[in-house]
């Protein structure tokens, strides 16, 4: 498959190819490198509380605040933050009710099939759903 022109990342995904890109696989850190030479990759805020929360609980450590953290992952990369719109919020609210309690995953998932844009995850859960084209 070509390079998607537009991808949206998941959580670990921004957070590993900041601090760790070795932990990305080859086709992940390709689909980057494409979508920042075309139209980007969107950033879900809800990845903004989830990389907070993961700072917060000592579960991510840096040698930085939590926004000069932010500041800097976000310069690194074509990133296109994208916030909760209704059709996100009315799809994550089903999607994967019974399967994945992660609000996080549910909305993260739901941009991508909103987007029509490949979901970059390492999670096997996600990646084995019919429902979303992804990376991995």
């Amino acid at each position: 498959m070509e390079g998607p022109e537009v991808i949206v990342a998941d959580t670990h995904v921004i957070v590993w190819d900041a601090l760790k890109p070795e932990m990305l696989s080859t086709k992940a850190q390709k689909a980057i490198r494409e979508a920042n030479k075309q139209d980007g990759i969107i950033f879900c805020e809800i990845s903004l509380w989830e990389i907070a929360m993961l700072m917060k609980k000592g579960r991510l450590t840096v040698d930085a605040s939590y926004l000069e953290f932010i500041r800097l992952v976000s310069d690194s990369n074509n990133y296109i933050f994208k916030g909760l719109s209704p059709e996100i919020a009315e799809l994550s609210a089903d999607l994967f009710a019974r399967t994945n309690k992660d609000p996080a995953d549910r909305i993260i998932s739901a941009t991508a099939i909103i987007e029509k844009a490949n979901l970059v995850t390492s999670d096997k859960t996600l990646r084995r759903s019919k429902r979303i084209d992804t990376i991995w």
